[in-house]
Parts: structure tokens; C-alpha cells; sequence
């Protein structure tokens, strides 16, 4: 039997991946879809938890210093930064799975290392290794989401995972205080060790799942692919109670596998993944301070008698997030990425923040109290989520997870430049324009980037709802 030819190839590589485009529901197994819930619900955990693992009550007991446990935290987000180049690039070169194994490999020996830590040295690697293992992560369970479900509703059954993942943010921090509480001399090491045990299943569930179909066809690993689409039409035929499934109709586009920086010279995809990047520094340059450090800025500006309602109520909006992301899931197929990333930028963080921050300095509590649900629901609530689809729809197979990395990696620095500053700009200008004036100012202008940002991908993204992968980037942007 004579071996295929390239051209052969490319249209079996298009059939598949038109095949599952065309599928009525998604059929991944319930047990692929846990374990990429819950490495977000881990990752959301395990960034809020910490901080309650060294809380006041039990950081005696750790053998750290404040100043110690702060550098412990800053180095799991550090860790983040290469965790998600690194291992995006890896899985574009070898594969999905493989690094979805690792990431959570890394999250559950470097929470486990953090568990048994005795030393300042100790708690210090096994963060980054933990925070290197969340930051692939982050980036690799979109990236084979969208590249396992069909074409219809998309946006829909990753904000299935999405969801799982605020739900680690809601549910994580009660369930670490409560063991905090109930023994802080050996609390802090279980709260690491929850996230280690959670880790070492999803890694064990992992290790069962399928490569990506896009990824084993990209390889040349056809028989295997074609096996787990014939098992996707069949399980879809009985979950949508169908004798036959829809039509398909391949795309004709050419199949590139090269390495996957070279992304960046093809022009269209450069500014798509600038264009996102630069949309995700400025979302977290204008969202960090807010959620790390506005409880910090209104101990200096309301009535020492309101500190602890403010804090109550801004802890309390924080299930707005989780709300929110539920609410998108009525809307993420019906209105265009970039359009609803304009409106979660404008409306949720820039005009939130400003009726939080407003009211705060006027001491109106409960007009405060809006701002934050405004900010949650809509700003935090949908941003995070179409900030992932936004980095994954609109790159080609062979360079998604390392694209996404990219844009993600390199935002948070926005993050880091923006927690450090947005104080002391605060404060020097209050002198002159007084603290009321200065804090108002400082917080809009610090929320205004990301909404240009957000108008600039109106122009610059496809609409992608419905969309093929390969019809949004392949079959019309590629080379």
C-alpha cells in the first residue's frame, strides 16, 4: 500500500476536524471534563488560600516571618510566568495531554513540598514549582477545550470549566479557614495538602484522557484520530437522540507544522496576539490593584468605625464573580467575544470601580456596596473567561497554547506594574488635588487602557461564535 501523499493528509486532517465541528452536543467523557474543572478550581484555590494558610493565627507555626511569607506568595505568581511559556510552547511541540499531566504533576508536588516544608529555602521552591504547574494551566485547559468540543456553542461548554473555577474562588477560601481554625499548628499544611490530594487525582484522570484531535492529526497520527472522532459521532448520536448526525463540510486549508514561534511572522496572527496580550495587560494592570489593595486604600480615606463593613461587604461581593460567570453563559454564544470584553471592561470595571471608589470617599455604603457587584459580576465575572477564548480561537493549531502563553505570560506584568505604583501615585498627588480627587482619578484612568483595548479587538478579532478553528485562522489568516 503506497504511502499518502501531503495533499492526501490535509484533507483527512480537514475532515476530522469538520467532523467534530459539526457534532450536536459536546461528548467528552465526565470524568476529562472533572479533571480539567477542577485543575482551574485548584489553580483559583490555591491563589486565595494561601494567603489564609499564612494568616496571623498560624504563621507562627510555619517558621516564616511576615516578610518571608510575602516573598512565599510572590513567588508561586513568578512561577506563573515561565509555567505558561514554557510548558504552552512544550505542548504545541509534543502535545496537549502530556503537559496537562505535568501541570498537574508540578501543582501537586509543589503544594505537597509546601505541606511537609520545614524551612524558608523549602516553602520557597515548592511554591514556584506549584505556581509554574497553575500557570500552564491556566493556559492549557482552554487550549484543549476548544480544540475537543464542537464548533456550536463553544464559549458555552468551556464556561462549564470556567465556572468550576470561580467556584474554587467562592468555596476554597471557607473551606481553608475552617481548618485554619480548627488547629492552626498543622492547619497551613492541610490546606496545601487539600490542593496536593486534588492535584494527584487530576493527574491520575488526565493520564486517561485523548490527545486533541487537531494535535494527534497535526503529528501525522491519523488512525488515532479517526478512531476517537468515530467514538465523538457515536456518543453524540445518543446523547442527541439522532439515527444520523448533520452533514459536514471540510474546510480547504493547509496543514502547517513548524515550530511554534514562527507564529509571529505571519502578520495577521502577530497582531491578533499583540492585540489580545496588550488587551490582558491592561485588564489585569486596571483588576489587581483592585482586588488586592482597595481594601488597603479605604482604611485611609472612611471612618475607622466603617473599615471592617467595607471589608465585609467587598469579601461578600466576591460571589458576584462567581455569578457573573454563570450570567455569561446566557450571552458568550449570542454577542461576539470582543464586543462583550469591551462591555465587561467599560461597564464592569471602568464604571464599577468609579461607582466603588466614588462612593467609598462619600462613605455611602450601600452605593458602594452596587459598585462592587457591578465590578465582580461583570468586570471579574466575564473579562477572565473571554480573555481565555480571545487567546485561544484566534491562533492555529500548531501555535495556540504558546501564543495564549505569550499574551498571559506577559500581561501579568501589567499586574506587577500596577499593585507596586497605584498607591504612591495616590498619595503624591493627594497634596496638591487632595486624597478624595487623586483616589478618583487614579482608579478611573488605571481601568481606561483595557476598555481602548477592548474596542481595538472589535477590529482587530474575528467573530468566532460558531466558528471553526480552522475557518477563523487556517483556512483564512494562515499562509
Amino acid at each position: 500500500m503506497s504511502k499518502p501523499s501531503k495533499s492526501d493528509i490535509y484533507s483527512k486532517i480537514a475532515e476530522l476536524t469538520a467532523r467534530i465541528d459539526r457534532l450536536p452536543t459536546m461528548v467528552l467523557p465526565i470524568s476529562v471534563i472533572l479533571a480539567l474543572a477542577f485543575g482551574y478550581f485548584i489553580a483559583l484555590y490555591d491563589v486565595i488560600d494561601i494567603g489564609i494558610a499564612f494568616s496571623p493565627t498560624s504563621l507562627q507555626y510555619t517558621g516564616l516571618t511576615s516578610s518571608e511569607a510575602s516573598i512565599v506568595v510572590s513567588m508561586g505568581l513568578f512561577g506563573y510566568i515561565p509555567g505558561a511559556i514554557l510548558l504552552g510552547y512544550f505542548a504545541d511541540k509534543y502535545g496537549r495531554k502530556p503537559m496537562l499531566i505535568f501541570t498537574a504533576l508540578l501543582t501537586a508536588v509543589g503544594s505537597l513540598g509546601n505541606a511537609l516544608s520545614v524551612n524558608y529555602p523549602m516553602f520557597i521552591i515548592f511554591r514556584f514549582i506549584t505556581g509554574m504547574g497553575i500557570g500552564g494551566d491556566l493556559i492549557l485547559v482552554p487550549t484543549y477545550i476548544v480544540e475537543m468540543v464542537p464548533a456550536v456553542k463553544r464559549g458555552q461548554y468551556f464556561n462549564l470549566i470556567y465556572i468550576a473555577g470561580w467556584a474554587g474562588l467562592g468555596l476554597g477560601p471557607f473551606l481553608a479557614s475552617v481548618i485554619d481554625l480548627l488547629n492552626p499548628a498543622i492547619g497551613w499544611r492541610v490546606i496545601f495538602l487539600v490542593g496536593a490530594t486534588l492535584a494527584f487525582i487530576v493527574l491520575i484522570i488526565r493520564s486517561h484522557a485523548d490527545e486533541t484531535v487537531r494535535m494527534l492529526a497535526l503529528k501525522g497520527r491519523l488512525d488515532e484520530a479517526e478512531r476517537i472522532v468515530r467514538k465523538m459521532e457515536e456518543d453524540a448520536k445518543v446523547k442527541a437522540h439522532l439515527n444520523e448526525l448533520p452533514p459536514y463540510n471540510p474546510l480547504n486549508y493547509r496543514v502547517e507544522e513548524k515550530d511554534p514561534f514562527t507564529v509571529f511572522k505571519n502578520k495577521t496572527y502577530a497582531i491578533r496576539i499583540i492585540s489580545v496580550m496588550l488587551s490582558i495587560f491592561f485588564f489585569y494592570f486596571g483588576e489587581y490593584p483592585y482586588l488586592t489593595e482597595y481594601l488597603l486604600w479605604s482604611g485611609n480615606v472612611v471612618p475607622s468605625k466603617d473599615v471592617n463593613t467595607y471589608t465585609f461587604l467587598f469579601g461578600l461581593a466576591g460571589v458576584a464573580t462567581f455569578l457573573g460567570a454563570i450570567g455569561l453563559r446566557f450571552i458568550v454564544e449570542r454577542v461576539r467575544r470582543a464586543v462583550l470584553t469591551t462591555i465587561a471592561y467599560g461597564v464592569g470595571m471602568l464604571l464599577g470601580v468609579l461607582i466603588t471608589i466614588y462612593f467609598t470617599v462619600q462613605n455611602n455604603i450601600p452605593a458602594a456596596f452596587a459598585g462592587m457587584l457591578l465590578a465582580n459580576f461583570i468586570g471579574v465575572g466575564w473579562s477572565n473567561q473571554l480573555n481565555y477564548l480571545n487567546g485561544t480561537e484566534n491562533v492555529p493549531t500548531y501555535a495556540r497554547a504558546t501564543a495564549f502563553a505569550f499574551s498571559d505570560g506577559a500581561a501579568h506584568l501589567g499586574a506587577a506594574i500596577s499593585t507596586a505604583i497605584i498607591l504612591g501615585l495616590i498619595g503624591g498627588l493627594s497634596a496638591s488635588i487632595g486624597i478624595s480627587t487623586s483616589s478618583i482619578l487614579i482608579w478611573t484612568l488605571f481601568q481606561v487602557p483595557m476598555v481602548i483595548m477592548g474596542i481595538v479587538l472589535i477590529f482587530v478579532l474575528p467573530n468566532t461564535i460558531g466558528q471553526s478553528l480552522e475557518k477563523v485562522n487556517e483556512a483564512n489568516a494562515g499562509v
